[in-house]
């Protein structure tokens, strides 16, 4: 079992210096807008992925007025104490460190101490663009395998340089042909791989999310999620010569894992364009409930999961039903944020779970 028994606080966003312990798998906290729930969730959240859910920026983390901070948690997997410290020093300089030992790479971090955030802008993951739904997948594929991360970052990197000679080359007007075709096969290769594994993962991730789908909904609204992908019309390195003239007029590289998406429709009818708001924010739901599940099953322990503001967002019925699964059917720690103190504890009191309260 995964679960977080304390976390201090230094100079993070509105805290000044702060710390709190949890003594309940079920963590209620509640308190007025801007008295710093969200955050504190953020901060959660970052020393399991050594960065922000919200910002890109490590330096918007900082207090205002001040400079650095620090953020040190106190978690228990499987009966061994982990203590995970992050600090970024006055000239920005970062570090990240677990039981006293430094990462070199960051990225060695993620997917050790897993956990899913439900916040309010992630209805973008609905009705925003595939970029979301991307960073969604990879997001979870990181945490399950350490060499999906490497290939991605590898990937990225490579299709920097490519659109970056292609933009070179409208400059000068012409290319380095020999150049383009070792980044072509570079990022073929990475390209074939990470498509293979996403096409992998997401046969089964895909059901699961329409099975948590018509328990949290309570009903079948006949919703239907695909994997759409370039590279199912054929071989990467293949599809990157027959786009050359494509490319060289736009100055990027046009196909590629970079561009693939899910696909939802109700019906015979894109989702979006035809769902209720109650049933985006289920499907919204299901995906992170069936990211959460999946973690579980791959690292054979729970997740901690982060619920920012999400009485907001679905009915008393649908919210019952997704509390009771987390909090009751499961053994994974929960974090919940509510403005409101006696809804808060109407919920929690209503699905009969010990939990603790935390006002701001």
């Amino acid at each position: 079992m995964l679960q977080l028994q304390q976390i201090s606080l230094v100079q993070f966003r509105n805290y000044a210096s702060q710390q709190f312990a949890f003594t309940e798998k079920v963590v209620g906290i509640c308190g007025l807008n801007g008295s710093g729930k969200t955050n504190l969730l953020d901060a959660i959240y970052y020393l399991g992925f050594t960065k922000s859910y919200f910002t890109r920026s490590d330096s918007q983390n900082v207090h205002h007025g001040t400079e650095g901070m620090r953020l040190q948690g106190e978690f228990l997997l499987n009966d061994e104490p982990q203590q995970v410290v992050s600090i970024l020093r006055e000239n920005n300089r970062k570090e990240f460190s677990i039981n006293g030992s430094e990462y070199k790479k960051f990225s060695e971090h993620i997917g050790r101490l897993p956990c899913v955030m439900i916040a309010p802008d992630d209805i973008a993951l609905i009705i925003g663009g595939s970029e979301e739904r991307r960073k969604f997948i990879d997001t979870i594929l990181s945490q399950i395998d350490r060499e999906y991360l490497q290939q991605l970052i590898d990937y990225t990197k490579i299709l920097q340089q490519r659109n970056s000679l292609l933009k070179q080359a409208n400059e000068q007007g012409n290319i380095n042909e020999a150049l383009l075709q070792i980044l072509n096969e570079q990022l073929a290769h990475n390209g074939e791989w990470i498509y293979k594994q996403r096409s992998l993962f997401l046969g089964s991730f895909l059901q699961l999310t329409s099975e948590f789908y018509t328990r949290i909904a309570g009903k079948d609204d006949m919703v239907a999620i695909s994997y759409e992908s370039n590279l199912q019309n054929g071989a990467m390195l293949q599809l990157l010569q027959s786009s050359r003239q494509k490319d060289m007029v736009l100055q990027r590289t046009t196909i590629g894992v970079h561009k693939d998406d899910l696909i939802v429709k109700m019906g015979e009818r894109p989702f979006k364009n035809e769902a209720s708001q109650g049933q985006r924010k289920s499907l919204l739901f299901a995906l992170k409930l069936a990211e959460w599940q999946t973690l579980k099953t791959q690292k054979g322990f729970s997740p901690i999961l982060l619920l920012d503001d999400v009485f907001e967002k679905l009915d008393e019925e649908r919210m019952h039903n997704l509390l009771g699964w987390v909090c009751t059917d499961n053994g994974g720690q929960v974090f919940i944020t509510d403005t409101h103190k006696e809804r808060l504890q109407g919920q929690l009191g209503a699905i009969g779970v010990a939990y603790q309260l935390i006002e701001l």
